[in-house]
Order: C-alpha cells, then structure tokens, then sequence
C-alpha cells in the first residue's frame, strides 16, 4: 500500500510542474500587461525583467505552505489516506480548470481555485465522516473563515481597484493630458518621486516581507519606520528622477519597468502556495506517514503533524523559480490571457472580442444618463478647461502600443499600493482582481470606451469577472466530485481520473490551437488597423474580404446542402445542428460588418466613394445568403418536429436534382473567390438564371397540385417555401459575386 502513496507522492510533484506552468500563464497577465500594452520596452527585455523579480521572488519565498496544510481543512481530524485523496483531488481539478481560462484567455485568480479546491474536497470527506460519527461537527472539520474571507475579498478588491483607477488615472490625465511629452519639465520628478517610492514600498511590504531574509527584528523595524523609510525615499527618487530627465531619460518607461519587476517578485513569492503548496504537503504527509504511521495504516493514522508550519526546501524553491521563468518564455497562453487584458484595455477602437449583452447595454445606458446630468450641472468653464486636459488628437503612444507611458505607470503604481495596502490590512486581495480592475478603471477614465465600444469593452469586463466566480463554484463541484470518485474508486479511480485529466488537457490544446487559427485570420485586420498607407489598407482590406466572403459561401453550401438532406430523410438533429449553425453564423456576419466598418475608415475620400459601395453591398449580400439558410430551415425543423407527413416522391425528386445544381453553384462561386479570378463569373450568373427558371417551373406546378388538391396543404406550404428560399440563396450568391468583382477588381466591371 505505501507503494500507491509513493506513487501518488510523486503524481503530485508531475501536477505540480504543470500546475506551475499553467499558473504563469494566467498570472503573467498580472505583471506584464502594461508594459506590453505601453511598449514600454522590447517584449523581450521586459520577459528577462519579470523573469528576473518571478526568479529572486520564488528563491526568496519563505517556503510557508500553511493555507495548503490547514487553511481549509482541519488535519488533526483526518486520516492519511483522507488527506491524501483530498490533495490529489485538488491537483487533478487545478490543472484543468486553469488549463481551461488560459485557452479561453481569461484572466482567473489562481489563490481562489486553490481555496474552493480544497473546500470542496475538504467538505466531500467532511459530509461521510460526520454522517458515519456524530461525534464530529462539520465546524471542527472545515475552516469556513479563511473561505468566506476570500470571498469578501472578491467585492472589496473589484470595487475599489476600479474606483481608484479612474480617480487617480483621471488626475494624472489632467495633470500631464494626452501630450504627456509637453508637461514632463518638473512635475515628472514627483510622479517618478511617488511611483518609485510606491514600488519599492510595495516590495517591502507584499514582495520580501516574509522572504526567507526577512528576521522579525527587520521587519519590525520596517514597521516601526515605516514613515522615516517612505519620506527618505521619496526624496531621494524624486531628485533622481529629475536628473535621470535631465539627461533625458525616459522616466516613465523607468518606473513602467520597476512596477513590472516589483509585481512579478511580490507574483512569485506570495503565489508560489497557489501552484506548489497542495504538492508539499502532499510530500509532506507521507514523510511523517512513513516515520510514525506504519504501524497504524493509513486509515488509522491522523495528520496532527500538518498543524506544523514547514519550511520549503530551498531546492524546492529554486526549481519552482526555473519551471516558472521557462513557462513566462515559453507559454503562448500566456500571451493569449495578456492580449485579452490589453484588448480591452487599449486607447483605440478595433476589432472587439467580446459581443454586446443586455447587461452591457444599460450600463452604457445608465451611464450615458449619469454623464448627461453631470454635464447639467458643471460649469461651461470647467467643462472647456477639462476638454483641453483630454483631447485624444493629441495622443501619445508609442508604435503599435495600447496605451501610453501615464496609464501603464498608473497601473502599475496603483496595483502595487492597493496590494500593498490589503497585505498590511491582513486582507487577501488576489493580485488578478485588482491588476485587472485597476486596468479597467484607468481605460475608462482615460476615455478609451467610447460610444461604439464601450457595450463591447464592458462586455468583456463583466465576462472576465463572472469568469471569477465561475472559478470558485467549478473548483468546489468538481473536486467534491472527484473526491468523492476517489474515495470510493481507490486505485482504479486514481488511474481513471488521471487519464480523464490528461484527456482534458489534450483536448484543451486542440481547442487553443483552433483558436489560435482564428486569431491569425483576424491578423489582416489588426495590420489594416495600424496602417496609415492607402493601397496598402485596400489591398489587406480586399484580401480581409476574400476570406470572410469564402467562410460565408463555405457555409452556404455545407448547411443548404444539410438542410435539404436532413428534411428529406426526416433527420431531426441534422435541422437543429443547422438552426445552431445559422444563430452562430449570424453572430459572425455582425462581427464582420462591425470591423469593416472600422476598416473602411482607414481609406481616403476618394477610394470609400469608388470602392465602398460595393464593400458594404458584399457584406448585405453574405448576411441575406445565410438568413436565406435559416429561413429555409426553420420551417423543415418545425415540419419535422411536429412528425407532418413528408414530402412526395415526385417533390423530393424535383428538389434534390436542384439541389444537386445549387451546391455546384455555390461551391464554384466559392472556387472564384478562393482564385480572386472572375473570369469566368458570366458562365455562373447564366448557370444561376437557369437555375431561377427551373425554380419558378416547380412553383408553378405546386401551385397546379394545391389547386388540383393532389397533396397535403402543410407540406405544400413547406415545399414553396423552400423554392422561394433557394431562388434567395441563388440569386443573393451571385450578386455577392458580383459586388465582389466590382470590389477586388480595378475596373468596375
């Protein structure tokens, strides 16, 4: 039996390297997002800046591992094996569940899926103890308080980070404006003053307080001089800073890189429990298992010695602080869960990842609303003043940036003394929540959600923050769920559960790279966005075109193909799985008419009046052809499902022989889209009128059987109207082609 132990042991160490792994990624978010959204330096020399403060912060991590060994459960009431299935439980749920916000590129709080965790499998356990032992109370079980703290912690942190990113982002928008460069003469030598006496003090404080370095007796004396200690450093960087600009130097991408540093060393020695802590004790248990508990077997053996706070080995550590720095290098997910914060985040309208909800809307709504009576009520004079402090045509940013140098710092600055702040206060404010609210906040102040992008932009918010919740139920049902399988299941549950986890990861990946695909077709946009070259624009927005347009007359073919198949052989889930399709596609051809839109703003005068038209013509023409599918199909589904007698024999013969010709129409349209040559584009249109000959031939002999009454009514009803909706498809095709012509083509031809 210790041999199934050993192995679990050593199972948990595997986890624990994954875990760490799939952790950076989602907490890179955390510490790099606004040095990336500024530009503030290379990608890679901000990498080896948080690689260096993620290295220094896990090698001088105090190793404390308690929340893992008794925050949540109370050990001295459980058994070896107990504890061990709860450890197990909580590693195989982490690793997926992280595994699948970075896939999706959410930012999640790594500290909350640990806590739930091990409540959930704490409370699994805790339900079959007290129901076999009344003896025992679930209060004596489960430490319900650090839970509930956290959860508190959820609102507090949420409201306040947003709160204080826009007050203090407004102020220091007001104070430098948009042309930051201009009112850098003095008042940047106190800016750079606070925000690097604010870092350093965050690093004091949340950072190194309890490194392995740390004796009481120093961090004693830091308390008791806090004040001596942050007046003498503000001084000092404030006269630094004032000759580091006289020399001109970028003081801002000076602090930018600081808060980045500070942020990925409070990152690694204050999370490290997160990704580390369940496999330690873990080891742990079975080291004080085998020394003490042989004798009484791991059902009789309680685990009063995890009462015990542990060191870490420093072995421990320094692996912890390579794993963490190879996965910051070498994870695109955590460059996905980055770029998702920075979208949302960044100064100038473009392509939005998130859709428009009702929530969204009447917060825009009620905004709107608020900033109508505001604007009542402040003076004229003031209102001018303040338009001179944010006119956005004075921007600064640097090449390709999100954002500017004062937001970056902003964020960083304030993370850090927010954070700070909740570490003195005893409060655990997940470094996620409030990076990313703080974020949130100064965009918004810094009047980066405008009127055609806020409802996206709050969108986004509000997903990333359910997301967090989300978080918490999915970490406590699962790994309820999973301890109970273990408990009951042994080694045989152990092995299956394992592969379902490794399974989960493996199609985890499949779905990210999927995703990733798609992300490389949106890449035509981003360039056309950041370009200022007119033939350029045109010609990245034709071939943009191009392959939305492929993707429409893809669609086209497969589901009207599907639709008629699935309604002549009475297949039910074929119409539901093309109803699902077209309330998809829709979603897709909004998206699409949305970016162009954007998109077409980036020609001139001239070429908008020649060739937008035509642009706009095409996008119409896309979404008819796929309301076209979705009207053909929805009265075959409701045929279908109501078991209506189906379509005669001569009706399915007519229509699958049109069919036949429909799909070859559209594949081939498909085909001279995909050559970007219409040569041969007077051969279709003639195929296409054809076919709308042949079409209003079988309405008219229906119309000859209804009179005649030769069929059912309900299923003549049907069958017009799928004539009537492939005549649409045929006819909205090839008008579609021809705007395409007309708009990839230099002659209008």
């Amino acid at each position: 039996m210790e041999t199934v132990y050993l192995c679990i042991v050593i199972i948990l160490g595997i986890l624990a390297i994954y875990d760490l792994i799939v952790g950076v990624s989602n907490d890179a978010v955390n510490f790099l997002n606004s040095s990336v959204g500024s530009k503030a330096a290379k990608f890679r020399t901000m990498l080896i800046i948080a690689s260096i403060g993620v290295f220094i912060g896990a090698a001088l991590s105090n190793g404390m591992m308690d929340i893992a060994r008794h925050g949540i459960y109370q050990p001295q009431y459980f058994y070896f094996e107990e504890v061990m299935c709860i450890l197990l439980a909580v590693m195989l749920t982490d690793v997926v569940l992280l595994d699948v916000f970075n896939t999706m590129g959410l930012p999640t709080s790594t500290t909350v899926s640990m806590v739930f965790e091990l409540l959930g499998g704490t409370f699994a356990l805790a339900l079959l103890k007290t129901f076999n032992d009344d003896s025992i109370g679930m209060g004596n079980l489960i430490n319900t308080d650090k839970a509930l703290t956290v959860i508190m912690a959820i609102f507090v942190s949420v409201a306040i980070a947003f709160f204080f990113g826009m007050l203090v982002q407004w102020i220091a928008r007001a104070i430098f404006t948009y042309n930051f460069k201009k009112h850098l003469k003095y008042s940047i030598a106190i800016f750079g003053g606070i925000a690097a006496t604010s870092i350093v003090y965050f690093m004091l404080i949340k950072g190194l307080k309890d490194s392995s370095f740390m004796t009481s007796e120093l961090n004693g004396w830091i308390h008791d001089n806090t004040g001596v200690l942050v007046s003498g450093m503000f001084v000092f960087f404030t006269i630094l800073m004032q000759i580091l600009h006289w020399c001109r130097v970028n003081v801002l991408k000076i602090v930018v890189m600081l808060g980045t540093f500070a942020l990925a060393l409070a990152f690694a020695g204050n999370d490290l429990v997160n990704f580390i802590g369940v496999p330690l004790a873990g080891y742990s248990a079975y080291q004080d298992y085998m020394a003490n508990g042989l004798d009484l077997g791991p059902g009789g053996f309680l685990m009063d010695s995890l009462l015990d706070s542990a060191k870490t080995p420093w072995y421990f550590l320094f692996g912890a602080g390579a794993v963490m720095v190879y996965a910051l290098w070498t994870s695109k997910k955590a460059h996905n869960v980055i770029q998702t914060e920075v979208s949302l985040a960044r100064q100038d309208e473009g392509e939005e990842g998130f859709g428009s909800t009702p929530i969204a809307r009447k917060l825009v709504r009620f905004s709107l609303n608020l900033s109508n009576g505001l604007n009542k009520i402040i003076p004229e004079r003031t209102k001018a003043w303040i338009e001179t402090r944010f006119r956005k045509e004075e921007l600064t940013l640097e090449d390709g940036a999100a954002f500017d140098l004062v937001r970056a710092s902003v964020n960083l600055v304030l993370s850090g003394l927010l954070i700070a702040l909740g570490t003195s206060l005893k409060l655990p404010l997940s470094t996620t929540y409030v990076t990313f609210m703080v974020a949130m906040g100064t965009s918004l102040a810094d009047r980066a959600w405008g009127r055609d992008s806020a409802v996206f932009r709050i969108t986004g918010v509000l997903s990333v923050i359910g997301g967090w919740f989300i978080t918490a139920g999915a970490a406590f049902t699962i790994c309820f769920i999973v301890t109970i399988l273990l408990h009951f299941g042994g080694v045989a549950a152990i092995v299956i559960m394992i592969a379902i986890a490794i399974y989960a990861l493996i199609h985890s990946q499949v779905l990210y790279k999927k995703r990733k695909s798609k992300e490389k077709d949106e890449e035509t946009i981003k360039q056309i966005m950041r370009s200022n070259d007119n033939m350029e624009v045109l010609t990245l927005l034709r071939k943009h075109t191009r392959e939305e347009l492929i993707k429409v007359m893809t669609f086209a073919q497969e589901n009207f193909e599907r639709t008629v198949t699935a309604f002549l052989h009475e297949n039910l889930r074929g119409l539901r799985r093309t109803m699902g399709s077209v309330k998809f596609e829709k979603q897709l051809i909004k998206q699409m008419k949305r970016t162009g839109t954007l998109a077409i703003g980036r020609l001139d005068n001239n070429t908008v009046l020649e060739k937008g038209l035509y642009y706009f013509q095409g996008n119409d023409f896309a979404g008819e052809l796929v309301y076209s599918i979705g009207r053909l199909c929805e009265p075959c589904l409701e045929h279908i499902d109501n078991n209506f007698k189906p379509l005669s024999a001569v009706q399915k013969g007519e229509f699958t022989d049109v069919t036949e010709d429909i799909s070859y129409l559209l594949q081939t349209c498909r085909q001279l889209l995909e050559s970007n040559n219409y040569a041969n584009l007077e051969d279709e249109i003639n195929r296409a009128n054809e076919l709308n000959v042949q079409l209003a031939h079988l309405k008219r002999e229906e119309l000859q059987r209804i009179q005649s009454q030769s069929g059912s009514i309900k299923v003549s009803m049907v069958y017009l109207t799928m004539i009537q909706e492939a005549q649409n498809v045929v006819n909205y095709a090839t008008n579609l082609m021809k705007v395409s012509r007309k708009f990839q083509t230099e002659e209008n031809a």
